[in-house]
């Protein structure tokens, strides 16, 4: 665990701490006095009985201003209270991922597929995934970005530079990303709640004439001050006053279904919409450098008007026509100033301006999310290096190769200079030779996608990355083990015949067939490649693979991580070596174990 980033956390976590403590005390004040008000209210009304129904209904309308300005002021302070709760969590959360637990994040379990190339053999998503080790997404759109950049690295070397300069920016950025990734959590999405979004855009729930409505939300305000006016001087009668309320009642129920329909559709997003608007304001007002983070932003900031500007007035609108269901705006404010068709208009007139821009607001926010990952995987990493990209097929020269997903391990090197060329790695049981496969797989896609790296440095070439590591049976597709290996296999000779660029990573080929078998096939599936022109890496216990290197000096290297056993004990060094392993554990182990051999 990295110390002064760990420290960083936990100052985090206290100060928070610290001013959440401070909110809660100012809630309760606050509850208190909305209490105060509304008794004072009542107590005043009744002692000013005898000064008639105009004193009362002045009275009644001023404890009504009062107690909704600090309803507005308690609404704020409760939106407080949730940015410092989560903000304590996303940095107690932060704690365990140091120390290499990343239960409290989503690692996309749902795109576990055993037919992609090799998302399955690299653990890049599930449960201790390298997904999950780095998803820091808030938003639906943000998470399935993300998602496509571990499913589809990038294979050009300007995409990367590009990206790169984004996400080194952001990891510097530290109080902005963190910022962001906690305005993204405090009420967090779901799939479901972005298509509803759509829904609402693309589909009026008009309620009718609008124009008829605008004239009567002018008129009936001013009815009112003319008849209150005329009740406080005796002139119209207070019965009259309460005929005319029963009306206006009336008048503002008559489109309850249809203004319902819009409330389900939308009011039930009002805590998502104020997350968005959030988010897109602390875009807004962050200064960037780097092009692809501008670019972003300017989405944000075109025609000389700010997306939250327009994204703060439908969550304006959303939120009073959410206090529909408030017992005071019924009662008063739908009869006084039919509230409810009110707001139902404004939203409609803002769908019709700028509905079409929230959908690509949202999906754009989602790239930042995403960007916002990356720069907190890098920031939370700084003993980690930023890969060199190169044009030239192939190169993937890495110094102390470690892996992100393990706490302790061995570093190790990888210096593949030129196309065609394959190491070939042999090894003892539990020496090492997987792990050593998926760390340099695991760091070439953070290579790919833009990230850091675990290596103290690595040069490399862009790819189609390959893997057959766990390649396993289909009982419902009557497919056997070495069937599906031979079908992953023909997919790699299928893309280089193509032309494509492909690095392969595989360990124990044929593994589904008898030894014989195993050896011819495997030697010519390595030649094959050799004559193809690509490189990779191979993992084998045939040492009669490491014959290779004489065939074709240059085009293949042979490097072995040994079993070494002196007496009854056993050890391993995971260190990488050159050369064929000597020294093979399966007797050893067996005998250990009671196992006649």
């Amino acid at each position: 665990m990295n110390q002064s980033v760990s420290h960083y956390y936990k100052e985090r976590v206290k100060n928070n701490q610290i001013q959440l403590s401070a909110t809660k005390k100012s809630l309760f004040s606050m509850a208190m006095a909305r209490l105060l008000v509304f008794l004072g209210t009542i107590v005043l009304a009744y002692s000013l009985r005898s000064g008639g129904s105009g004193i009362i209904i002045l009275v009644l309308l001023a404890g009504t201003a009062c107690f909704l300005a600090l309803l507005l002021r308690y609404n704020r302070l409760q939106r407080k209270k949730q940015y410092q709760e989560t903000a304590i969590q996303c940095g107690k959360n932060e704690l365990k991922a140091l120390d290499y637990d990343f239960s409290a994040f989503d690692g996309a379990p749902e795109k576990l597929n055993p037919l992609h190339l090799f998302s399955t053999d690299l653990d890049i998503f599930g449960n201790h995934s390298l997904f999950q080790s780095m998803n820091r997404t808030g938003t639906n759109y943000g998470k399935q970005v993300l998602i496509e950049w571990f499913e589809n690295p990038l294979r050009k070397v300007a995409d990367i530079a590009v990206r790169q300069e984004a996400v080194k920016e952001l990891s510097r950025k530290q109080n902005f990303i963190h910022h962001f990734q906690i305005l993204g959590l405090i009420n967090p999405c779901k799939s479901s709640d972005d298509k509803e979004i759509e829904d609402f855009v693309k589909h009026s729930d008009g309620i009718g004439s609008r124009k008829k409505w605008k004239a009567a939300q002018i008129a009936l305000p001013l009815l009112w001050a003319v008849l209150i006016l005329l009740t406080v001087c005796a002139v119209f009668p207070p019965k009259g006053l309460i005929g005319m309320y029963l009306l206006a009642l009336l008048i503002s129920e008559s489109q309850a279904k249809k203004i319902n329909r819009l409330q389900k559709t939308v009011c039930r997003k009002v805590d998502l919409l104020q997350n968005y608007l959030e988010l897109i304001q602390a875009v807004e007002c962050e200064s960037f450098q780097s092009k692809r983070l501008n670019e972003l932003q300017s989405v944000f900031l075109q025609d000389k008007r700010k997306a939250s500007a327009d994204l703060k007035k439908l969550a304006q609108l959303t939120s009073e026509l959410e206090q529909r269901g408030n017992m005071l705006v019924f009662l008063l404010l739908n009869p006084l100033l039919l509230w409810d068709i009110q707001k139902s208009i404004q939203l409609e007139e803002w769908k019709d301006k700028r509905g079409k821009n929230l959908l690509h607001w949202i999906k754009i926010m989602g790239e930042f999310d995403a960007y916002c990952s990356l720069g907190i995987f890098v920031f939370n990493h700084p003993d980690y290096a930023f890969p060199e990209c190169t044009d030239t097929y192939f190169r993937m020269e890495g110094r102390r190769l470690g892996h992100p997903l393990m706490k302790q391990c061995v570093r190790n090197d990888v210096f593949i200079e030129k196309a065609p060329l394959f190491l070939v790695v042999t090894g003892a049981n539990m020496a090492g030779k997987s792990t050593y496969l998926r760390t340099v797989g695991v760091n070439f896609v953070l290579a790919c996608i833009g990230s850091s790296v675990c290596a103290e440095s690595l040069t490399f070439s862009p790819a189609l990355l390959i893997t057959s590591l766990r390649t396993s049976d289909s009982l419902n597709d009557h497919e056997s083990y070495f069937f599906a290996e031979l079908k992953r296999l023909k997919v790699i000779i299928d893309r280089l015949q193509a032309g494509e660029k492909v690095f392969i990573i595989l360990d124990e080929i044929l593994k589904g067939t008898n030894s014989v078998d195993k050896q011819k096939g495997s030697l010519a599936l390595v030649q094959q490649f050799i004559s193809l022109q690509t490189c990779g890496i191979i993992a084998t216990h045939d040492l009669l693979l490491g014959s290779l290197e004489k065939e074709f000096p240059g085009k293949v290297r042979n490097y072995c991580f040994e079993a070494d056993i002196q007496g009854d004990e056993l050890s391993f060094s995971y260190q990488l070596r050159e050369g064929i392993a000597q020294n093979m554990n399966a007797t050893f182990l067996m005998k250990k174990m009671g196992i006649t051999v």
